[in-house]
């Protein structure tokens, strides 16, 4: 079992709802994240946060951004970018929180035959119940439904595209597999899964045939799709994103060929295939060197834009050159200058989850602000149990990679408000001490142990 554990991503609550179609809570017309515990037929057993902007149209669009194994839907929106970008664009975001084990805990239900099926139950039913109410309950657009994820939730991202095309407009999948990648639940998550040992290799064909056989008959439009991978990724392998290009593509009916290729940022590498109109159905970025550590800076702006959210369109014409001008959000560095607003003495808390197999482990760290003032601009300090080595790591920057390592805030989450918490995790090898550091420090003050 412990082999199961190594897609963990981002750590945070795992909880459980039922309910029926009333509300239990009022409706989130603040910008805050608001919990619904009764949104509807919930068979997954999920849980529902959505973000309401302020500022947003009568019918404002829906994107469902989902977390990743081990995550939750607040630690999602707390680790990633979408609620800042609806703030400015103005549409609506519903973080959902797995509760399926799969061995250890919080991973989209991929596997099962009920998952595979449209209508046929487990998360994929309840997600799309989520939806259902955002659009009752806020006047959400069904026409402009849209879906992104990274890791578990990029791979439930191609489940719901290929199960509801009826319903989702595109779709942004980081670090996931394509749909029916997955042949049961004892095959994920990834350790001695066949889907992502490596040498997943199926044709074009036969990936389309799964998505086509997910909703038989139907002959409708088919949401666009953006995919994402590092090309550095052990966890998921980096050869899966050509297995996702093949499926999608040739659900298309296009070529394998892209139809152009270019750089829109530095390590960023581009692939589009466009239909014989010139619209873009499928997008594919390489980043180079990147680790299991997507999305990171700019790259929900991106996906964003793909969906057709920014005040444009969707691309239409694949461009022969690279753009000229940098993304909507550029890639910042770590802070280079103390932290300005340092906690005071025992103002802050870190809570350490370790999953280990054989000669890795995941570990990841929510970090609290238990004072009274917010923390904007931090840097964690602790020492890794000998043996350990940092390989990869989300939503934080590590330096070193052993001994006495500093993990420093990414451009997105670097306020930690009075009583907030962010989560920020790493892969790392070790030598058979699976333990957590015994002691952390946040700008220069000890922290308490949960």
């Amino acid at each position: 079992m412990k082999i199961r554990r190594k897609i963990l991503l981002v750590a945070a609550m795992s909880l459980a709802v039922a309910g029926l179609a009333v509300p239990a809570a009022r409706p989130a017309f603040a910008a805050s994240l608001t919990e619904v515990t009764a949104f509807g037929d919930n068979p997954g057993g999920m849980r529902m946060h959505i973000y309401v902007p302020d500022s947003r149209p009568a019918n404002p669009a829906i994107v469902v951004a989902m977390h990743g194994c081990g995550g939750s839907g607040p630690g999602f929106y707390s680790g990633s970018e979408f609620a800042g970008l609806a703030d400015r664009y103005g549409f609506l975001v519903i973080y959902p929180s797995a509760t399926q084990q799969a061995g250890f805990g919080n991973c989209f239900d991929t596997w099962s035959d009920a998952a595979k099926r449209r209508g046929g139950g487990s998360d994929p039913v309840s997600i799309v119940s989520m939806i259902t109410y955002a659009e009752r309950q806020y006047g959400g657009d069904p026409n402009r439904i849209y879906a992104t994820g990274s890791s578990s939730g990029g791979m439930m991202t191609n489940e719901m595209l290929a199960l509801y095309p009826d319903v989702f407009k595109a779709g942004a999948a980081f670090m996931g597999v394509p749909f029916n990648c997955f042949a049961n639940a004892a095959d994920y998550p990834p350790g001695t899964s066949k889907c992502t040992g490596g040498s997943m290799d199926r044709t074009p064909q036969q990936w389309g045939d799964a998505v086509r056989q997910a909703y038989p008959g139907y002959s409708g439009p088919r949401p666009r799709m953006q995919l994402w991978h590092g090309t550095s990724d052990t966890l998921v392998p980096y050869s899966l994103l050509q297995e996702e290009i093949e499926q999608w593509t040739n659900v298309f009916g296009l070529s394998q060929t892209p139809t152009s290729t270019d750089t829109p940022q530095s390590g960023w590498n581009r692939r589009r295939f466009a239909d014989s109109s010139g619209t873009v159905q499928v997008e594919a970025y390489s980043i180079q060197g990147a680790g299991h550590t997507l999305p990171g800076t700019g790259m929900a702006a991106s996906a964003i834009a793909f969906f057709g959210l920014t005040g444009g369109t969707p691309p239409t014409t694949p461009p022969t050159t690279p753009p000229t001008t940098p993304p909507t959000t550029p890639p910042t560095t770590p802070p280079t200058s103390p932290p300005t607003s340092p906690p005071s003495q025992g103002a802050c808390r870190v809570t350490a989850t370790v999953n280990a197999w054989n000669t890795g482990l995941t570990e990841n760290l929510a970090i609290t602000n238990t004072g009274s003032a917010a923390v904007n601009g931090w840097s964690l300090v602790f020492t890794l149990p000998g043996g350990q080595t940092i390989t990869s790591g989300w939503n934080a920057t590590y330096s070193p990679s052993s001994g006495q390592v500093t993990a420093r805030n990414a451009s997105y989450n670097g306020a930690i408000p009075a009583g907030g918490s962010v989560t920020i995790g790493f892969q790392a090898t070790h030598t058979g001490n699976t333990g957590k550091p015994s002691a952390f420090t946040l700008n220069g003050n000890a922290c308490g142990i949960a």
